[in-house]
C-alpha cells in the first residue's frame, strides 16, 4: 500500500497504536466492558485517521500529476477541485506559478521571434551598403576609369563606410538599453544648453539644405545630459531629413512644476498617417525615408525617453509639418 511509505503516516498510526493500547490496558483496570468500549474507539479513530490521510494521499497524488503536466507543457490544467485547507493555498500558490511560467514562456517565444527578425533586418542593412561597395571596388579597379569618376566612388565609399559605422553605433546602444546595461545619471543642466549640444552636429545638414532652425528655451532640464542630447539629435535629424530644401525646423523647450518639455516641429510633408502608428518602431522606414535611412534612429530616441520616465508622442501639426512632443516627467508618472 502506498499510503504506508509515507514515513510520517506510519509514524502517526504507531503513535495512535500506542496509545490506543495503553487507554485499552488503563480500562481493563474498570473491567472488560469499558475496555472493549475503549478499544472499539480507538479503532474507530484509526480507521478515520487512516481514510483521512489515504484520501489526502490521494489528492497530493492528483495535484503531482497536474503538475507534471503543467512541467511538459499542458495548458489545460483545473486545480479548482483541489479545495480543502492546506491544499488550496497550495493550489492558489500553482494557479500563480503557472501564470507567471505561461507568461515567461510567451514571453521568451516573442523574443525569439524578435531576435530573428532584428538579425534579419540588421544583415539586411549591412549587406545593402557592402553590395554597394562590392560593385564600387570593382569600378575602382577597372584600368581605364579616369580621374574623376574615380574621386567619385571614393566619396562614395567613404559615405557608404560612414552609414555603416553610424548604423553599428546605434544599434551598440540601443542592445546596451535593451540589456539595461545603461545607467542614467540625474544631472541639471539649461534646455537652452541640452538643445545647443543636441543640434551642434547637424548643423552642417541644415546647411547644405538652407533649412532654418530656431530654438526657443527656457528653464532646466534634469537627467542625463548625453543620452538626451542623442535622443533629440535624432529627432531633428528626421526632420531635417524629411523637409525640403529652405524649409525651416523649430524647437520650443520649456520646465514647469510637472515635467520639462521639448518639442521638436519642422513646416514639411508630415508623417503618412499609416506610418505614424509605427513611427517608433525599430527598423521602420516610411515611404517618405531616403535610401539612407535605417529607421532606428527614431526606435532609439524613445528607448532614451523612456528610460528616464519620459513620454515621447509623432503628429502632424495644424499649420502642416510634424510635430515631436517629449516630457520629462518629475515625479513617476
Amino acid at each position: 500500500m502506498k499510503l504506508l511509505r509515507n514515513k510520517e503516516i506510519v509514524t502517526s498510526l504507531l503513535i495512535y497504536i500506542g496509545v490506543s493500547a495503553a487507554a485499552v490496558a488503563g480500562a481493563l483496570f474498570i473491567g472488560g466492558g469499558a475496555a472493549l468500549f475503549v478499544l472499539i474507539v480507538c479503532l474507530v479513530f484509526i480507521s478515520v485517521f487512516l481514510v483521512t490521510s489515504y484520501r489526502r494521499y490521494q489528492s497530493l497524488s492528483r495535484l503531482a500529476a497536474e503538475l507534471d503536466r503543467i512541467l511538459h507543457g499542458n495548458e489545460n490544467i483545473d486545480l479548482e477541485r483541489f479545495s480543502e485547507g492546506e491544499l488550496s493555498i497550495l493550489q492558489s500558490e500553482i494557479y500563480k506559478m503557472t501564470v507567471t511560467l505561461k507568461e515567461q514562456s510567451q514571453k521568451l517565444r516573442e523574443d525569439k521571434i524578435f531576435l530573428a527578425d532584428s538579425i534579419a533586418d540588421i544583415s539586411h542593412q549591412i549587406r545593402t551598403p557592402l553590395t554597394s561597395m562590392n560593385i564600387m571596388l570593382s569600378l575602382l579597379a577597372e584600368a581605364d576609369i579616369d580621374q574623376e569618376r574615380r574621386q567619385e566612388l571614393i566619396r562614395e565609399l567613404y559615405g557608404l563606410l560612414s552609414g555603416i559605422d553610424r548604423l553599428i553605433n546605434m544599434l551598440l546602444k540601443m542592445s546596451r538599453l535593451d540589456a539595461g546595461a545603461v545607467q542614467f545619471k540625474k544631472e541639471t543642466i539649461s534646455l537652452n544648453e541640452l538643445i545647443r549640444t543636441a543640434v551642434k552636429p547637424l548643423l552642417v545638414s541644415l546647411e547644405l539644405k538652407g533649412q532654418s532652425f530656431e530654438a526657443q528655451t527656457e528653464g532646466e532640464f534634469c537627467g542625463d545630459a548625453a543620452w538626451t542630447c542623442e535622443a533629440i539629435g535624432n529627432i531633428v535629424k528626421n526632420c531635417v531629413e524629411h523637409t525640403p530644401e529652405g524649409g525651416k525646423i523649430t524647437i520650443a523647450a520649456s520646465e514647469n512644476a510637472l515635467y520639462s518639455e521639448i518639442i521638436v516641429s519642422d513646416n514639411g510633408n508630415g508623417i503618412d498617417k499609416e506610418d505614424l502608428p509605427n513611427i517608433f518602431k525599430r527598423f521602420y522606414k516610411g515611404k517618405s525615408s531616403g535610401a539612407d535611412s535605417f529607421g532606428i534612429g527614431l526606435a532609439l530616441a524613445k528607448m532614451i525617453v523612456t528610460g528616464q520616465n519620459g513620454t515621447i508622442k509623432a503628429e502632424n501639426a495644424a499649420k502642416g509639418g510634424a510635430m515631436f512632443t517629449v516630457r520629462f516627467y518629475k515625479g513617476v508618472v
